[in-house]
C-alpha cells in the first residue's frame, strides 16, 4: 500500500510538472510576441507623430525654405528664417571632428587588442576602454565646457568659450568604445588560420594585422565607423553644453555653433508657446535627424552584409 501511494503521487507530481511546463511553453513565445510588437508599435508612434507634427510645420513654413536657406533665425516674429542648413552644418562639423578623433584611437585600440595584446591584458583593458561608454553625457559636456575649452584656448587664444573644436573632440573620445569595442570583435572573429598562414609565410605581426586581418574584419570595422557617425550626430548634451547657440554655416571650429539636438533642447525649456511655429519647428528638425540617422544605419546594414566575410 505504501509503495502503491508513493507511486502515485510521483505519477501526481510528474503531472503537475507537466501541466506547469505546458503553460510555460504556451505563456513565453505569447509574452516574447507581446515584447515585439510593443517594441514595433512605438516605432510606428514615434514615426507617426513625427511626421503629423512635421507636415504641420510646413504648412506654416515652406519646405523649399527649410532645406535652402541659409539662416535659422525662428525666434525673431517679424522676419523668422527657418533654414536647417545651418544645423546641418554645426551637426556634420561636430561629427567630422568626432571621427577624426575617435577612428584613429579606436581602430589602434581595436588592433592592440586584437592582435598584440594577451588574453590576461585584454580582459583588463577591454572593460576599462567600455567604462568610457558609461560615462553620462552630460558629466562629458561639461568636461568639455570647464577642462577642455580652457586648455584649447591657451593654444588658440581667439577660440570663443562655446566653439565646435572642444565638443567635436569629447564626442570623439565618447564614441571611442564604440569602435574599438566592434572593430576588436570584428577582428576577432577572423580564424586565427589566416594568422597562422600569414606568420608562415615570413609576415609580421603587423603586416598580419594590416594586411590580413584588416581587410578581412573590414565589413565590421566600416559598420562600426558608420554607427558611431550616427552615435556623434545624435548626440545632445555634449554640444548643448559646450557647442553653443549660434546656428551658422560655418566651416570656423573655433566658432559658436548650435547642432540640431541643441536646438530641440533650446526649445523644449518651456518658453515656448504651444501650437506655435516655433514649437512645430521642433519636430521638423527632429525629423531632419531621424532620417540622417536611419540613413547611417541603413548605410552599416547595407555594409555589413554587402562585404562580410564567411569563414
Amino acid at each position: 500500500m505504501a509503495s502503491s501511494s508513493v507511486r502515485e503521487m510521483i505519477e501526481q507530481n510528474k503531472a503537475k510538472q507537466k501541466n506547469i511546463q505546458g503553460l510555460v511553453e504556451k505563456l513565453v513565445p505569447a509574452f516574447l510576441f507581446l515584447c515585439a510588437v510593443i517594441s514595433i508599435l512605438t516605432t510606428i508612434g514615434i514615426v507617426f507623430t513625427l511626421i503629423v507634427e512635421t507636415i504641420t510645420f510646413f504648412q506654416r513654413v515652406s519646405i523649399i525654405q527649410f532645406l535652402t536657406d541659409k539662416k535659422w533665425y525662428p525666434f525673431v516674429e517679424a522676419n523668422a528664417s527657418y533654414g536647417i542648413l545651418s544645423l546641418i552644418s554645426g551637426t556634420l562639423l561636430i561629427a567630422v571632428i568626432a571621427m577624426m578623433v575617435a577612428i584613429p584611437i579606436g581602430l589602434a585600440s581595436a588592433i592592440y587588442l586584437s592582435e598584440y595584446a594577451s588574453d590576461k591584458t585584454r580582459r583588463f583593458i577591454k572593460p576599462i576602454l567600455e567604462v568610457l561608454a558609461g560615462i553620462p553625457t552630460i558629466v562629458y559636456g561639461f568636461f568639455a565646457l570647464t577642462f577642455v575649452t580652457p586648455m584649447l584656448q591657451k593654444i588658440i587664444p581667439d577660440m570663443s568659450i562655446f566653439n565646435a573644436l572642444s565638443p567635436g573632440i569629447v564626442v570623439g573620445i565618447m564614441i571611442i568604445p564604440m569602435i574599438a569595442s566592434l572593430s576588436e570583435d570584428a577582428m576577432s572573429s577572423v580564424p586565427n588560420a589566416m594568422r597562422e598562414g600569414a606568420f608562415g609565410l615570413g609576415a609580421t605581426r603587423f603586416e598580419v594585422a594590416t594586411k590580413v586581418v584588416l581587410p578581412a574584419a573590414l565589413s565590421g570595422i566600416i559598420a562600426s565607423f558608420v554607427l558611431a557617425i550616427s552615435r556623434a550626430i545624435g548626440e545632445t548634451m555634449i554640444v548643448t553644453l559646450a557647442g553653443g547657440a549660434t546656428p551658422k554655416l560655418t566651416l570656423d571650429v573655433t566658432e559658436s555653433i548650435q547642432t540640431m539636438t541643441a536646438y530641440i533642447v533650446q526649445v523644449s525649456l518651456g518658453d515656448i508657446g504651444f501650437g506655435t511655429t516655433i514649437y512645430y519647428s521642433i519636430y521638423a528638425v527632429a525629423m531632419t535627424l531621424f532620417i540622417f540617422t536611419l540613413i547611417m544605419n541603413l548605410i552599416a546594414q547595407y555594409i555589413s552584409r554587402r562585404f562580410r566575410e564567411e569563414y
